[in-house]
């Protein structure tokens, strides 16, 4: 049982990382997946077979690396002097995604509870200095509450859905979009989350002794993320075209069950932001301890004042400039990922 509860930590901690605003508030989905029509069902379990194949194989090979960061990774995909200019680049993506997240805990705060935007920003950087100076103890038990909410909120949407007259639009909707597009577009999703997970799925695979445990975790993480993008999917595609207009769809989909959930349905997504900005600050964190001979707290806190000064361009801005590029970074990580050469590159 100790075990069962290990790997199901180590599955949530996998599926809480990749699951952040884009994905809570439903955009992402909308994007990746649903505006492309019935194919996004099949792009969806493609998804989903990259999400667990690669997520077990990055943990793994963690483990036998016994890799602190992320770095580590890099130098082994990449080499050491292309993995140089990797690492730098990899630290200034996960710094500008923990800036979109905690800009977009600013919006949530703004838009959902009608509260001033950096009360949400403030409220979040308190929030992440006691988690992220706790270790990876705290980021595994804060997944370990957020994602079973975000399942229960998504089995919610799926119930209420099944009765409309649109619940078949996800095996019969059409679109006017490319087999290229629609086929790109899942390799572009698992590869972005998959790299910008890599800060907490490599020192969580390299912290874990037992390889069973990130095994069956890797399993249960990706079935987890597919299982929520196809019921995210399956309740978007009934409300399309309407659907696409909204900033939060998801929010949309549970206004109209009720107000009630729709605030707690906010407070979930909000959690999914925390769990994302505070895995990129880890991994970065840790990262950085390897070459400063400082203390954890103040690399924290520096890290905290740096992605609340570029918090302040706002949530849209930033989404629109910085991901378009980490995607295509993305995707070459994704490749050395599944085929990286053996360089016999150690860490220690």
């Amino acid at each position: 049982m100790r075990k069962l509860g290990r790997i199901i930590q180590v599955g949530f901690t996998y599926a809480g990382t990749v699951v952040g605003a884009g994905f809570a508030t439903g955009q992402e989905i909308l994007q990746f997946f649903t505006r492309y029509g019935w194919p996004a069902t099949l792009s969806i379990c493609l998804s989903t077979l990259l999400f667990v194949s690669l997520g077990i194989k990055l943990m793994l090979l963690a483990h036998d690396l016994k890799a602190r960061s992320y770095e580590d990774m890099n130098t082994f995909l990449f080499g050491r002097s292309i993995g140089r200019w990797t690492n730098l680049f990899t630290l200034f993506t996960m710094l500008g995604v923990s800036s979109v997240m905690l800009a977009g805990a600013g919006s949530v705060f703004e838009e959902q509870f009608h509260l001033p935007y950096q009360w949400g920003l403030f409220i979040t950087l308190c929030l992440s200095y006691l988690i992220l100076t706790k270790g990876m103890q705290a980021i595994m038990a804060v997944n370990s509450v957020v994602v079973p909410l975000m399942l229960c909120f998504i089995g919610m949407v799926v119930w209420h859905t099944w009765s409309l007259p649109g619940s078949g639009n996800w095996l019969e909707l059409t679109s006017d979009f490319s087999l290229g597009q629609t086929g790109l577009s899942p390799l572009l999703y698992a590869a972005f989350n998959l790299s910008m997970a890599q800060g907490v799925l490599v020192p969580l695979g390299g912290q874990i002794q037992d390889r069973h445990t990130l095994y069956w975790g890797g399993v249960t993480g990706g079935l987890i993320i597919g299982l929520m993008l196809l019921a995210g999917h399956f309740a978007l595609s009934a409300q399309m075209p309407g659907i696409a207009q909204f900033d939060i769809p998801m929010g949309q989909l549970i206004s109209s069950i009720g107000w009630v959930w729709q605030l707690l349905f906010a407070c979930v997504i909000y959690g999914e932001i925390f769990t994302t900005y505070i895995a990129d600050l880890f991994g970065i964190s840790r990262q950085m301890e390897q070459h400063l001979q400082i203390s954890r707290v103040w690399i924290v806190l520096s890290l905290l004042l740096f992605t609340y000064i570029i918090s302040q361009f706002g949530f849209k801005s930033l989404l629109a400039t910085l991901y378009p590029l980490f995607g295509l970074f993305s995707l070459a990580w994704m490749f050395m990922l599944i085929w990286p050469r053996k360089r016999g590159f150690h860490t220690n």
